[in-house]
């Protein structure tokens, strides 16, 4: 739906531009837009025929000599012409006015008695017929820093005023609309992507530039007419650029000036909710705001500007550009300032094409910052697979020796009890598949408690090594030795009937009965074994049984004087077996 959206905007737009310039197109007037000269003022507000002295002034704006005042008039002559629908055409005025011809009051912006800031829309004052050469009078009343007209005041045919109006209009339109878009794909980015904070920012630029722009823009008073409310939108937007302006140095700052910029940007957003806010209450007018902001803008914009100068040596290009970009921009911005405060003469100043200029450049900046991440990050992500894939081969191993570690005996590296109860399982099944014996051998050290109480456990250790090893060195081949716990071993022999077993053990109790056994140069003595034999399927054919078997074999061989082998005999039932 996203992409939808955006396509059904971008048409909008374009629909609207085309059907702005086939109004702007050409037409045929019989006189031409006609500038009013001649003017005159007085301070005060005293009726239009008092007896008081008139001053020429070249516009009806700003007379010199306020001290205070709040009222003035205003006179000249309106001139001859051949209009279809003359109109007295206004760009605006500060703040509250009234219009007399020939002393007939014939138009007013707000209430004289009254007076209140209700906006700064355009007027279109219908002349009537044979207003040529007669007086036009206007009372004026502000207490805003301007007194007076603002802009242009002419005679002309309404279908030229807004003609001229839609024809101011469409450049700034077209920005605004292009400068929202951007921020609504930079407020996309700021959702999904790793750069939040300086997507944001150029959203909240983007938004506030395209918003003033719009609220600006003449056309503005033919979509809704409601002044108030585009001023308080057009003020809104206005005080939020040096705030998404700090956002976005603060971004690309560091150390002292990235908190500087922190505090500009964050006074700027304290003047924004509480002269906003104070609006909404009514306990101020909106023009007032402009003045005061426009004020902290003259000191906090050039602020802002050193701060980047001063790090700009320590700014990588991209972030040069931006700063570049910053200088670029916000000069226009001053001076867009100034022209409306009428402190240098009225110029057209091209703070769309900035703003436009501004939005591109940091946008495209942090595209390419972005699309720089990207590839660092897939750069990082290849990396880290190969890392993650090294390391799952480590754990693998070390998962393998775990294992391994978990079925052998720490102390004699011998298979343990857990290994044995297994492997004793699947040798009696391999040998009932292969049809053939399996003989387990329960070997014990002969009064191995006394090793450890005449020359202590370290010794003991030492003895159940020395043996282990020796069993290991007897039995070879498929045979499996296994230590079972203590003193107690156990030996399988696939493939080995009872007969043969007991002459291997044999053999292995008279070659550790001849080994004299040392611990740290101290001597053991001698060590001897005893061993119980029992054998599948000649016994029983129970895996577990098979071990009782050689158990009861071997404590028959301790009972019977130790050092010997003894094989299990017995009757077995057939249930037993």
């Amino acid at each position: 739906m996203g992409i939808f959206n955006v396509m059904w905007r971008v048409c909008g737009v374009g629909v609207m531009a085309a059907f702005l310039l086939l109004l702007t197109l050409p037409l045929a007037h019989a006189s031409a837009p006609a500038p009013l000269t001649d003017w005159e003022y007085r301070w005060g507000d005293a009726p239009l025929d008092a007896e008081a002295p008139w001053q020429p002034i070249a516009f009806p704006s700003n007379p010199p000599g306020r001290n205070g005042q709040q009222a003035v008039w205003f006179k000249t002559v309106v001139p001859t012409g051949e209009w279809r629908d003359p109109v007295l055409h206004i760009t605006s005025i500060n703040l509250v006015g009234q219009v007399y011809l020939d002393g007939t009051l014939i138009y007013e912006h707000g209430d004289m008695a009254n007076p209140r800031f209700i906006g700064w829309p355009w007027h279109l004052v219908a002349l009537p017929e044979g207003a040529a050469g007669k007086t036009l009078a206007l009372r004026i009343h502000s207490d805003y820093t301007s007194i007076g007209l603002w802009g242009d005041v002419e005679v002309t045919d309404r279908i030229d005023a807004l003609q001229g109006m839609l024809q101011a209009s469409v450049q700034d339109l077209a920005v605004s609309a292009f400068s929202l878009l951007l921020a609504t794909l930079a407020a996309i980015f700021a959702m999904i992507g790793p750069e939040r904070r300086g997507f944001f920012a150029i959203a909240l630029f983007a938004f506030s530039s395209g918003l003033m722009l719009l609220a600006e823009t003449p056309v503005r008073q033919l979509l809704a007419d409601a002044p108030l409310i585009w001023d308080i939108l057009r003020a809104a937007s206005y005080f939020t650029l040096p705030i998404a302006m700090g956002l976005l140095l603060s971004h690309w700052l560091d150390g002292a000036p990235k908190r500087w910029m922190a505090r500009l940007w964050q006074l700027h957003l304290a003047y924004l909710v509480v002269s906003i806010g104070l609006v909404a209450l009514g306990a101020i007018s909106l023009a007032l705001t402009f003045p005061v902001f426009d004020v902290l803008l003259l000191v906090t914009l050039p602020t802002m500007l050193l701060l980047a100068l001063l790090r700009v040596r320590r700014l990588n290009l991209e972030q040069r550009l931006f700063v570049v970009s910053f200088l670029l921009f916000a000069p226009l911005l001053l001076a867009d300032m100034l022209v409306a405060h009428e402190l240098i003469p009225r110029r057209d100043v091209p703070l769309s094409y900035g703003a436009l200029g501004f939005s591109l450049a940091i946008v495209a900046i942090s595209l390419w910052h972005y699309r720089h991440t990207q590839r660092q990050l897939a750069a990082a992500n290849l990396t880290l697979e190969a890392q993650v894939m090294a390391r799952t081969a480590e754990l693998d191993n070390l998962v393998h020796q775990l294992k391994g570690l978990s079925l052998q005996d720490a102390l004699t590296g011998l298979n343990n009890r857990r290994h044995f109860d297994t492997l004793l399982n699947q040798e009696m099944a391999l040998a009932q598949r292969k049809g053939s014996p399996l003989s387990l051998l329960m070997i014990d050290i002969d009064h191995f408690k006394r090793v450890n109480d005449s020359f202590g456990h370290d010794a003991g250790d030492a003895v159940l090594i020395d043996v282990a090893t020796l069993l290991t060195q007897h039995f070879r081949g498929t045979d499996v030795v296994c230590r079972l716990g203590g003193e107690e071993f156990v030996v399988l022999l696939p493939g080995i009937g009872h007969l043969e077993a007991k002459a291997r053990a044999e053999k292995l109790l008279a070659a550790l009965r001849g080994k004299a056994l040392t611990y740290h140069q101290q001597s053991l003595g001698y060590i001897t074994l005893s061993c119980g034999i029992a054998t599948y399927p000649s016994h029983t054919m129970d895996p577990k049984r098979l071990l009782r078997l050689a158990d009861t074999a071997l404590y028959k061989a301790k009972n019977n004087g130790r050092d010997r082998c003894e094989v299990w005999e017995g009757a077995t039932s057939a249930s037993e077996r």
